[in-house]
């Protein structure tokens, strides 16, 4: 045998005698760093851009006509809000709502999350709480997939249905799909756990809810009685005053932050006309036509964007 052929019959009799995962320990590094490079590009690449509204409704003018006459009420309203929730302690859990349908509430609620979203100081969580008849999502020009709805019956984390809206810092959380008892669900045990959840989970934000109306239903009595502070939309013409005056009633009256008067006309001698409804502090400047007016418990803000909800 000769010289070469003994040196590879020793090379084969050593790598024989190797262990079997010797030559793959030594190739399994290059394989796994070129398949960890692979599986970093991918997930990168995959990963969908944040989602943005475009808010074109006309209605939501604090998005689209920002410098309009409206859009300045909203910004009266929401320095009236800061002012009355930024005292000795942060109350952060906002509801909104009216006597009856058709009366603004929707509108109002989503007009002073997104102005309060706009400031650097404030982060605002929307949530859509009338399963009845939702319809923020339509005013901000999405169709999503879960809300508030599914957390509920399907035990879907709360994250996993907010819509980043990418106006300022308001975040939404829809209704969801539709079901068959709202009224049962939105008065369980479980929405009382899922919003006081929410509150301690965002403890540095506004919670704004926009409610069904009070009188043709019961659960926003329940919504209500976790809010730490309750905005109440009035429309000129809308519900009579022995209907604002019920409404009110079904609520604890130091949580009532004020009125807003919407879809006001100007009187005859300039000011705008209104009901005495009999709830909060109207003064000399009220009567007079003066757009806000308030003692620091009770407000009214006129509000003059044609509303639908």
């Amino acid at each position: 045998m000769s010289r070469i052929e003994e040196a590879l019959e020793k090379a084969a009799t050593l790598r024989a005698s190797l262990p079997k995962t010797a030559n793959l320990e030594r190739v399994r590094p290059v394989e796994d760093t070129a398949a960890r490079q692979q599986h970093s590009a991918q997930t990168e690449y995959v990963l969908p851009p944040a989602p943005v509204v475009e808010i074109s409704n006309p209605y939501v003018v604090a998005a689209t006509r920002p410098g309009s006459r409206e859009a300045e009420e909203y910004r009266k309203l929401k320095s009236t809000i800061v002012a009355l929730t930024r005292r000795d302690e942060f109350i952060n859990l906002i509801m909104v709502t009216s006597s009856l349908g058709g009366e603004g509430k929707s509108i109002t609620a989503l007009n002073l999350a997104v102005t309060l979203a706009r400031e650097y100081d404030h982060t605002v969580l929307l949530i859509d709480a009338d399963l009845r008849k939702p319809s923020l999502h339509s005013y901000l020009g999405i169709e999503p997939k879960l809300g508030i709805s599914d957390c509920l019956t399907k035990g879907i984390d709360v994250g996993e249905a907010l819509v980043k809206t990418g106006v300022g810092k308001l975040t939404f959380l829809p209704a969801g799909g539709g079901i068959d008892n709202p009224s049962e669900m939105l008065s369980s045990q479980k929405v009382r756990d899922l919003i006081l959840e929410m509150k301690h989970r965002y403890p540095d934000r506004y919670i704004i809810i926009d409610s069904p109306p009070v009188l043709p239903v019961s659960e926003t009595r329940s919504i209500g009685a976790l809010a730490d502070g309750i905005i109440f939309v009035v429309k000129e013409g809308g519900a009579s005053p022995d209907e604002v005056r019920d409404a009110c009633g079904a609520f604890e009256k130091g949580k009532i932050l004020g009125v807003v008067y919407n879809n006001a006309r100007p009187s005859a001698n300039g000011g705008y006309h209104y009901y005495d409804y009999g709830y909060g502090h109207q003064d000399s400047s009220a009567a007079s036509g003066s757009e806000t007016a308030g003692n620091g418990k009770g407000m009214f803000a006129r509000i003059f964007s044609r509303s639908r909800r």
